[in-house]
Formats: C-alpha cells, sequence, structure tokens
C-alpha cells in the first residue's frame, strides 16, 4: 500500500475524536518499514487508538501497525514462549493462549488496544502487568535504519511506563514495534489479588478457578464497570493511580479514613484514582460532550460529537477537584498528539 493523504482518524482512535493524518500507512508486515519512503522525520504510530487522544489533523506521517500472527516460538521446562505480531488485538490474543493451554495472561483479558502498545504502556489490570509476562520484542528502528530486540530490562518498565514512554519514542515514531514474545510460566498460580475478582468467583461458587474461569470473571467484573469503546467512546482508566509517600498516605487518610491505599515496593502508596475523583463529585458529571463515566468515575467517556480540546477541558476541571480536595496531582495515562 502506497502512502496516502488527509485519512480521517476517526474510527482508529476509541474515544472517536476527529482529527485527520497528513499522510498515512497501514503496514502488515515487518519488512515494509525499510522501505525509503518512510524514513520522514515526522512520524506517528499507530496502534488501536485506545490510548490516543487526538487534539485534531496530524502533520505527520502516521504508519498504522496491523501485522499479524501468533505462534509458539519455543519452550523449555519452566515456560512457554509465545510470540505476537504487533498488530494483534490484545484481547483476542489471549483468549488464544488460553485456548492453547497456555495460561499466564487472563488477569489482562478485555484490555482494548494491539499487542504492539501493550508494552508501551505496560498495561496491567487485577494485580497484573505485561512486564511480568514480558520476554522480549522485535522493533524497527528508523535511526540505525535495522531491526532490534529488547528484553525486558532493556524496555526499563514502570507502573504504566517504559523506555519508549521515557524517550517520547511513543510520540516521534523513531522506532516501531512490530512483535511481542511473552513467557508465559509452565508452573502456573491464580493471581487473585483483587476483592472484586474473588467476589466475581465467590458468586459463581468456584474455589479453585482455573485459568479460563479466572478470565471469565475478569471479563464479567470489567463489562459491569466499564462502557464499550464501540458503544460509549472511551480509552479505559483516562488517570494513573498516583504514588505518594507513607507520610502523605497517612495523613490522607487521617482526614479520609475510607481513602483505598495500596502499599508498593518501593514504600510509597498508591491511590485510588476513581475514588478521588468520585469524592471530588465528578462521578457521572459531564462537561459539555466529555464527561466521567457514571459507574466508574476513572473513566472519561464521549457523549457524542467531543474534540481534543473538549478532552483537556474536562480532564484539567477533574484535576484542579481533586488538587483542592485533596491535594493531589493526578496525571493522565493516554497519549496526547
Amino acid at each position: 500500500m502506497p502512502v496516502a493523504a488527509a485519512i480521517d482518524l476517526t474510527p482508529f482512535n476509541t474515544l472517536a475524536l476527529p482529527g485527520k493524518a497528513a499522510r498515512y500507512r497501514r503496514l502488515t508486515e515487518a519488512g515494509q518499514l525499510a522501505d525509503p519512503a518512510l524514513a520522514e522525520d515526522k512520524r506517528f504510530i499507530l496502534g488501536g487508538g485506545s490510548n490516543l487522544v487526538l487534539n485534531g489533523d496530524i502533520d505527520r506521517l502516521v504508519l498504522h501497525m496491523a501485522i499479524p500472527g501468533k505462534r509458539l516460538a519455543g519452550e523449555d521446562d519452566d515456560a512457554w514462549y509465545i510470540e505476537a505480531g504487533a498488530g494483534e488485538n490484545w484481547h483476542d490474543f489471549v483468549q488464544w493462549t488460553l485456548a492453547q493451554g497456555w495460561p499466564g495472561l487472563e488477569n489482562l483479558s478485555l484490555i482494548p488496544g494491539t499487542v504492539g502498545a501493550a508494552p508501551i504502556q505496560n498495561i496491567g489490570a487485577y494485580g497484573l502487568e505485561v512486564s511480568d509476562r514480558f520476554h522480549t520484542l522485535s522493533a524497527w528502528d528508523f535511526n540505525r535504519r535495522a531491526e532490534v530486540t529488547l528484553d525486558r530490562a532493556a524496555c526499563r518498565f514502570g507502573y504504566r511506563d517504559s523506555l519508549f514512554k521515557q524517550q517520547g519514542w511513543h510520540l516521534d515514531g523513531q522506532m516501531a514495534i512490530t512483535a511481542v514474545t511473552f513467557r508465559l510460566p509452565k508452573r502456573w498460580q491464580p493471581n487473585l489479588d483483587y476483592a472484586d475478582l474473588r467476589d466475581q468467583l465467590a458468586a459463581a461458587d468456584i474455589a479453585a478457578p482455573s485459568p479460563s474461569q479466572i478470565a471469565a470473571a475478569v471479563m464479567a467484573v470489567r463489562r459491569r464497570k466499564l462502557p464499550d469503546p464501540a458503544v460509549i467512546p472511551n480509552v479505559g482508566s483516562f488517570f494513573h493511580n498516583p504514588l505518594v509517600s507513607a507520610a502523605a498516605a497517612a495523613a490522607l487518610r487521617a482526614s479520609h479514613p475510607a481513602l483505598p491505599c495500596y502499599p508498593q515496593p518501593d514504600g510509597r502508596i498508591k491511590l485510588a484514582a476513581g475514588w478521588l475523583i468520585e469524592q471530588a463529585g465528578w462521578k457521572g458529571r459531564r462537561l459539555g460532550p466529555v464527561g466521567m463515566y457514571e459507574k466508574q468515575a476513572l473513566i472519561l467517556v464521549n457523549h457524542g460529537g467531543a474534540t481534543g480540546a473538549d478532552v483537556r477541558r474536562t480532564m484539567t476541571a477533574v484535576q484542579a477537584a481533586v488538587r483542592e480536595k485533596f491535594g493531589v496531582e493526578l496525571q493522565a495515562e493516554p497519549v496526547f498528539i
């Protein structure tokens, strides 16, 4: 496919925000990235558009990663190594691994987006992050004009963070992920750290759940709490759960005893952003066409006809409300472009 001009990106972002790409190309093979026509400086790598706030037209070459494929790349005594193309739908890939008898990703069921975008954001849910199952990734380095392989250490994963975000590669298109390999343990143990998940399984009278039963429980919880982007446009959790010092958390807890707090390995405390937003009066509230979802205050939704400016306006208002009530700064999760 040649580079196309003035392509509407509204169908390619789950917030359904308007904007056009000055130049656009859909890629279905890793080798296509070596095309000299893609070597211009101003690029943006697009996956499923499920973590994107589009501010309008993009004066760049948008490379839409649609590389398919999934396979067992190898195994040893401890694990299976499963490779997937960057364009594979994340949820479909997770369900496929379970169907093959390779558990380990079940807690990440029903997260929107593509496999290639998963390590950039280090997506996570219900006590598991992609970095916990990550092995390596393959990517095209536009500066070196060569394919590179990055292991877990090289990716410098953090909470909803990675080398790709730290270096800004997700914004300037210096590197495009083409495939990701996951390490799925043969000595599988269920991850039931979250109360919502345990409650869902208990309601189904499941005491010793299988990986598929955990996946089904995760999907049930997510569907109960979160809107389907195809019905109500959204990008999932819009804000990071803020990390504060133990002293700051203790002070907040003294004033707000019901505040959910989650101790982290580094001694800091993770706060529940959704709870903060709800207590600040924004659950179900809207500002024009954009608001916070009525069933889960952490989800910013487009009620119809919103623009990137509308999203920013609501985001700023929510941040200000939480700051005023709790003295806590909320940081947005999605990429703004």
